[in-house]
């Protein structure tokens, strides 16, 4: 496994090394030792979710906050997605700002959000199905969120903002500086 280390700290992307042969591939998705020495740090999941959505689906920008915050390890097992994660960290160097990575089916790639950032992702491909996995329990009360289009954020979807299919609660997310606070 490859960690990628982006600029936002404690983000990386994951490239597993996939053995190809007549028969199809095999690859290790997740190890909990080699994860942690790759990402120098013990993360525990609790909790593996999973999603399936059409083209131009928009889910996000969430997080959890306080005692409930969650780190994510995703993937995609088929299709395309844009995916994201914002720092909403308020002491950091990098708040505000995003990171994102094309996940699918095809590269394997994995993307690890650490706790205090905000995540979303946008579907690219016909339909794609989403695998997560959460280090902490989700709980109604601590959940937080960040508009799409927020213009000091400025992510750059990549795709018009008019086919983008978003549910009612994401569409009416507050601003990075009106969001509930994390910490």
């Amino acid at each position: 496994m490859n960690f990628i280390p982006t600029k936002l700290e404690g983000c990386f992307i994951l490239e597993p090394k996939i053995i190809l042969d007549e028969r199809g591939y095999f690859m290790e998705s997740f190890n909990e030792q080699t994860f942690q020495n790759g990402i120098g740090k013990h993360i525990h999941f609790v909790q593996d979710n999973q999603s399936y959505s059409s083209k131009g689906v928009l889910r996000g920008l969430h997080y959890q906050t306080g005692a409930h915050a969650q780190a994510k390890l995703v993937r995609v097992l088929q299709g395309e997605v844009l995916d994201v994660a914002v720092d909403i960290r308020p002491d950091s160097p990098t708040f505000g700002q995003y990171e994102s990575v094309v996940l699918s089916g095809e590269n394997q790639r994995q993307f690890f959000i650490p706790r205090g950032f905000a995540h979303g992702f946008l579907v690219l491909s016909s339909t794609a199905t989403f695998f997560y996995k959460c280090d902490n329990f989700y709980n109604k009360e601590s959940e937080g969120g960040l508009l799409y289009n927020d213009p000091l954020v400025g992510i750059d979807w990549g795709f018009p903002s008019q086919e983008m299919i978003i549910s009612e609660k994401d569409k009416i997310q507050p601003l990075l500086q009106n969001a509930k606070k994390v910490w």
